[in-house]
């Protein structure tokens, strides 16, 4: 059975940093993007970031503040993100998918998802 279980969220003033983690279990996940997603109340869930291997991919709007990494030897993705604002405060969601893939419906596997509360 697949899991992929977030932790790391929480409430954070505007400025600071947060790092979140997503250990996924059940199967291989070496030829699929682990990424993370974010939905806030009333939009549409977005793509954050992924990772394929050793290529990562961005959505434009994190412009250097969000890193993804990735280590293999514990199955677990990370997301670290900087100079967090307001406008970040969402529940945030990693998931696997096909590999590059930036859209959620190219993604099979999701976690149940971590608040994320950014104060201003």
């Amino acid at each position: 059975q697949v899991q992929m279980v977030e932790s790391g969220g929480g409430l954070v003033q505007a400025g600071g940093s947060l790092r979140l983690s997503c250990a996924a279990s059940g199967r291989t996940f070496s030829t699929y993007s682990l990424g993370w997603f974010r939905q806030a109340p009333g939009k549409e869930r977005e793509y954050i970031a992924s990772i394929a291997g050793s290529n990562t991919y961005y959505a434009d709007f994190v412009k250097g503040r969000f890193t993804i990494s990735r280590d293999n030897a514990k199955n677990t993705i990370y997301l670290q993100m900087n100079s967090l604002k307001p406008e970040d405060t969402a529940v945030y969601y990693c998931a696997a998918g096909v590999a590059g893939a930036t859209q959620s419906r190219n993604y099979k596997y999701w976690g149940q998802g971590t608040q994320v509360t950014v104060s201003s």
